[in-house]
């Protein structure tokens, strides 16, 4: 198992040390731009308030940092995590831009969360948790470090189960994506394994099990586009 788990974090790391100079637009090509839409409904079930503390895990190139920013405001402080030093060159120069004094960026594994118990009262993981070693270990970790009453939002692809709308869904991220990828990214082999991530990802009532199994209560989730990602979110 640990030999697996380690096999997976540096195929990870590769595929987004690879692609991070193209994420931003693939991610928008591949999602139809509806990512914008979702992040922005899991953002109001963060519900985030002014001088609040929260952590971003699996941060990538920062744009749901960047929002948690707008929330918390500048008595609040963010703190963006990623193992991908590539991913967050990309984040910096948007917090950069935006002037965003109240983040910090961390080079970390969420697997183990440089951070002491009851440290943040929000914490956020968008598309990230399917491409961690175990997806429990990392929940338990968010659950570690949020202040009881904190409150965890995953925005996280998932399994649709409409009939023929779930064998198109598949049929696109197995077929589709990764030609994208080699056409827009270069990068055939990193967007085929997108793919493999989500294929393997709970349902959305698997999940729920999961944050359940963490320690969280009040677990609920929303569904999105018939199922093709959901919003999860459960409270310490």
């Amino acid at each position: 198992m640990i030999n697996e788990q380690q096999e997976k974090y540096e195929k990870v790391h590769h595929v987004f040390q690879t692609i991070y100079k193209k994420y931003d637009a693939m991610n928008s090509l591949i999602s139809f731009n509806r990512h914008i839409a979702w992040r922005k409904k899991a953002n109001a079930v963060v519900s985030a308030e002014p001088g609040q503390k929260a952590i971003d895990v699996c941060c990538g190139t920062g744009d749901w940092t960047l929002s948690l920013a707008e929330e918390v405001g500048e008595s609040g402080q963010v703190v963006g995590l990623d193992f991908s030093d590539n991913m967050l060159k990309v984040a910096r120069s948007k917090i950069n831009a935006a002037g965003a004094a109240n983040v910090t960026l961390v080079t970390g594994d969420a697997m183990n969360l440089p951070f002491t118990d009851d440290t943040f009262d929000r914490a956020t993981i968008g598309f990230g948790l399917r491409n961690v070693p175990d997806y429990l270990t990392v929940l338990k970790e968010m659950h570690r470090v949020l202040k009881p009453g904190g409150r965890l939002v995953c925005l996280e692809t998932s399994q649709p189960k409409i009939p023929v709308y779930r064998q198109v869904y598949f049929f696109y991220f197995r077929m589709i994506m990764p030609i994208l990828g080699k056409i827009f990214a270069g990068s055939y082999k990193e967007y085929a394994w997108l793919n493999e991530s989500t294929q393997k990802f709970p349902d959305r009532e698997s999940l729920v099990a999961l944050f359940k199994d963490a320690g969280f209560k009040n677990v609920s989730f929303i569904s999105l586009m018939g199922g093709i990602a959901a919003i999860h979110q459960g409270e310490k």
